[in-house]
């Protein structure tokens, strides 16, 4: 792999991937070219994804307030009728954390929209 960076200079990297593992073989660096030899900098063969990472994860919209709510509980509800774990099911469609979903849930239930968790005697 090679990166080329607006300077000039250049990194060349020999990896090998396996078993889920990254191991860098011989990694060697050059110095910054010369004013006069930047007119037509090289373009590196990193991936774009390596070359340029994402600032976030993109998570599906799902909307606040009681409309959220409702859907969670919705979601939570189909799970469980279906005999799926409820909390990842709303999980997976909300994205969100497993913390973050129980909240939501937890949320739901305030708002009356599930079944307490215990009956009280």
């Amino acid at each position: 792999m090679r990166l080329t960076f607006g300077d000039g200079a250049v990194v060349d990297a020999r990896a090998v991937v396996s078993e889920g593992r990254i191991t860098i073989g011989d990694l060697s660096a050059g110095p910054p070219a010369a004013p006069e030899d930047r007119a037509a900098p090289e373009r590196g063969t990193a991936p774009a994804d390596f070359a340029a990472p994402a600032r976030h994860r993109a998570r599906p919209s799902w909307p606040r307030g009681r409309e959220g709510r409702r859907l969670v509980a919705e979601t939570y509800r189909a799970a469980q009728g279906e005999g799926r774990d409820p909390v990842l099911a709303v999980m997976r469609e909300t994205g969100r954390s497993r913390r973050r979903s129980l909240r939501l849930v937890a949320a739901a239930r305030d708002a009356g929209f599930l079944p307490p968790r215990h009956n009280h005697r």
